[in-house]
């Protein structure tokens, strides 16, 4: 059985609903991960997680590196039960921190030498190392490790990116070593069209278990992002999973699901919830505002999440004025749900064939 199927195909957009199988389970995307970088989604208990309506969670192999180690990891069970999640787990390739922390890299076409942000110990990444690191935490889905440029570097530079990415997605092919992982490519070119067509149609020839599209959401802005977006997923095979790495704003995912974009994970539910800022049907509600002193109502009405059931927006404002953690926490469960949500309603949407005209709404009226 193949580990991906497209249900339905909206009729007036590439939008598609489908079911992804994994070791640990079946995701039904379009999907949003939340983001447990350490280990852990910052501030939410695995259980709170859960009720939010979350599938799959996403973990980050470079810090799990740094600390505690893969070999704690391993001593502890393994991934899953490290982090105390049975359903399926994605976990990045270290990939990113090539250009979140390029100021610490030093990068050469056979990997990359990092300076550990935590205490400046020299760390060795190649394709052969973050891929045997990802085959020991033991997450269900895996990435290669490619390189992510920032938004206008000259063509030369994105170049040399692109194939650098592709030779470490060969040799990242031929060094996994979990048959019970899914492994998937990751398209790099930055906006570049000629460049994301080459980098996709190479990466189709060595049949990845799905295809990621990375190096975007980094500065180049909505309109063109989408249209990267678009371009290549038109290149990309119908019966493999799509994955928008980072990305992002409510608009964002509605615009790409049109594109036909099947996965997506981003920080900002619990990072903006870490900083009173809540996503709501009628757009964004901000904690620390003088107005919301006194607010008897709950952040959403009609939100079944935790935080809108049992608190008032003047609670809440309280608590982040008081210091209170229990503000970011509760903010944090409400965006998460609030995303999971958005995510279940462009799956039914999609179900029903009313997908296009609804995102055309919601994009001109909400977002």
């Amino acid at each position: 059985m193949s580990v991906f199927e497209v249900q339905l195909t909206d009729s007036s957009s590439a939008g598609r609903q489908g079911v992804l199988t994994t070791a640990h389970g079946k995701v039904e995307t379009p999907a949003f991960m939340a983001v447990g970088t350490a280990g852990a989604v910052k501030g939410i208990t695995p259980q709170q997680l859960k009720e939010t309506g979350a599938e799959i969670i996403l973990a980050n192999t470079y810090h799990l590196l740094l600390r505690p180690g893969v070999e704690v990891v391993e001593s502890l069970g393994g991934l899953h039960k490290f982090m105390a999640w049975e359903g399926p787990i994605l976990t990045d390739s270290g990939g990113y921190q090539v250009f979140s922390l390029s100021r610490l890299a030093k990068i050469d076409n056979d990997g990359v030498e990092f300076a550990s942000h935590i205490d400046g110990a020299r760390i060795r990444l190649d394709a052969e190392t973050a891929t045997e690191i990802q085959n020991r935490l033991g997450a269900d889905i895996i990435m290669c490790f490619d390189q992510c440029t920032a938004f206008g570097v000259d063509k030369a530079q994105l170049k040399i990116a692109v194939e650098r990415t592709l030779g470490w997605a060969g040799r990242c092919k031929r060094a996994h070593g979990n048959s019970n992982q899914l492994l998937f490519g990751i398209v790099q070119g930055g906006t570049d069209r000629d460049l994301r067509g080459y980098c996709a149609g190479e990466l189709v020839k060595l049949d990845f278990d799905g295809y990621a599209l990375g190096g975007l959401g980094v500065g180049e802005g909505h309109e063109k992002m989408i249209e990267a977006v678009g371009h290549t997923t038109e290149l990309l095979p119908e019966d493999k999973p799509r994955y928008l790495m980072g990305v992002g704003t409510p608009a964002d995912i509605v615009a790409a699901v049109r594109a036909g974009v099947d996965m997506f994970d981003c920080v900002l539910p619990t990072r903006n919830g870490r900083n009173a800022f809540a996503f709501t049907e009628g757009g964004a509600v901000r904690l620390r505002n003088s107005a919301h002193r006194g607010a008897a109502e709950p952040i959403e009405a009609g939100c079944d999440c935790y935080c809108c059931r049992h608190f008032s927006r003047g609670t809440i404002r309280h608590f982040f004025n008081s210091g209170e953690m229990l503000g970011p926490i509760l903010l944090s469960v409400h965006n998460l749900t609030f995303y999971q949500r958005l995510m279940a309603r462009i799956r039914q949407r999609l179900k029903a064939n009313e997908f296009s005209d609804w995102a055309r709404e919601q994009l001109r009226n909400v977002y």
